[in-house]
């Protein structure tokens, strides 16, 4: 069995171990029907997306979860077909949570809780859609004679290793049911927890094309704490590529989002990028800062409390819309390029875009490069990205 993960921090409380496996997790929880207004989201194709409301549940967290809503729900279904017109470099999705504890203030699946009539804000980060029933669905689809079998990346909304999944180990389901498939998949993530299902992967890897990204966006410990509370430490998540990558896993990295005067310093990607390639990540991408309508607005909330002195250069950095420039985009690049090459790595054929078909999973694309890494020693960490998406 593989050791305990790293303490997973709460946002709002001390770290916290996700509960053991063989506990009844469940006692002394509350359960109470809840009404939520269902809106279609970016990744779902319909609102009916579950089949009765009135089922839903609200369950008050207890013990290491206290502070947190779960609301259990039945989905229609779980494998979700991404729009035509996305930039995205995958066609089907699997999310088997909506909300986050990982609590990061600039992340771009806030506004998902709007389209349930909860808040962006702390609801987002404690009032967890849990659908309860997704493994059982993902095996029903899979099965369908009209799946083809395509590619599925998980973590493209919110993460399927936050808290929550210590808890209801939905994400160790979904990857049997796509190991017994043979259906390929990645998976991006921020938490150590992934080493739980390190044999899960392992034996999926022989059976399927699975790769794994950790996104890691500074290690600079205060700008960590400042920006995404709930996330396990950056330095753990660096030891989980060391270790994903030891077992035979081919994992990554996506320094995402690099964040204007926070995390941008050359000082502070070298620092990543050094720790990386020594881990053996088979790619380092850096992902620039953007911010979507609404969660522009939370952040520039969060940015007046927080760090009052950085609100000009927001507002300067995104007054044309969510993106920044594409220069700053390009210079990004070129500086984790040259990072890379310093660090013993070795740049993979020059830019080019997220979208490309071996890019890698979870971010949407903003013109920056990925950057194959090669341990120090020369040695490859992998025999190349996977070709998966």
């Amino acid at each position: 069995m593989a050791p305990d993960p790293d303490p997973v921090p709460s946002p709002r409380g001390p770290a916290t171990r996700p509960a053991d496996p063989r506990v009844d997790r469940d006692a002394g929880e509350i359960a109470t029907p809840v009404a939520l207004r269902w809106r279609r989201a970016e990744d779902e194709q319909d609102g009916a997306l579950f089949p009765d409301e009135r089922a839903m549940e609200r369950h008050v967290g207890t013990g290491a979860y206290r502070g947190m809503e779960f609301l259990h729900v039945n989905a229609r279904s779980v494998i979700n077909a991404v729009p035509a017109a996305s930039s995205m470099p995958f066609r089907y999705t699997i999310n088997a949570y909506r909300g986050c504890s990982h609590a990061c203030v600039y992340c771009f699946a806030r506004p998902t809780h709007d389209y349930l009539g909860l808040g962006i804000g702390e609801d987002f980060e404690t009032k967890i859609v849990v659908k309860v029933n997704a493994v059982e669905r993902v095996r029903a689809e899979l099965r369908a004679p009209s799946w083809r079998g395509d590619p599925i990346a998980m973590g493209t909304n919110t993460d399927p290793y936050q808290r929550a999944e210590g808890k209801y180990h939905l994400t160790r389901g979904i990857i049997g049911e796509l190991s017994a498939a043979r259906n390929p998949f990645s998976i991006l993530t921020k938490s150590t927890l992934v080493l739980r299902d390190l044999p899960q992967l392992v034996a999926a890897a022989e059976r399927t094309s699975v790769r794994l990204d950790l996104s890691i966006g500074t290690l600079d410990r205060e700008v960590w704490r400042l920006t995404e509370p709930g996330t396990p430490p950056p330095d753990k998540r660096v030891e989980a590529v060391r270790r994903l990558n030891e077992g035979g896993i081919p994992c990554g990295v996506l320094i995402a989002p690099v964040l204007p005067g926070l995390s941008d310093g050359e000082a502070q990607l070298r620092q990543v990028v050094s720790a990386c390639v020594d881990a053996g990540a088979v790619s380092i991408t850096p992902i620039g800062l953007h911010l979507r309508p609404g969660v522009r607005d939370h952040v520039m909330g969060w940015l007046a409390e927080q760090r009052p002195d950085l609100v000009p250069l927001y507002q300067g950095r995104f007054r044309r819309g969510s993106y920044q420039a594409k220069d700053l985009g390009a210079r990004l690049a070129a500086t984790v390029s040259s990072l890379v090459r310093q660090a013993g790595g070795e740049a993979a054929g020059g830019p080019r875009r997220l979208g490309a078909v071996d890019g890698p999973a979870g971010e949407p694309d903003d013109g920056l490069a990925a950057h194959v890494a090669r341990h120090p020693s020369g040695r490859s960490a992998a025999a190349e990205q996977l070709r998966l998406l």
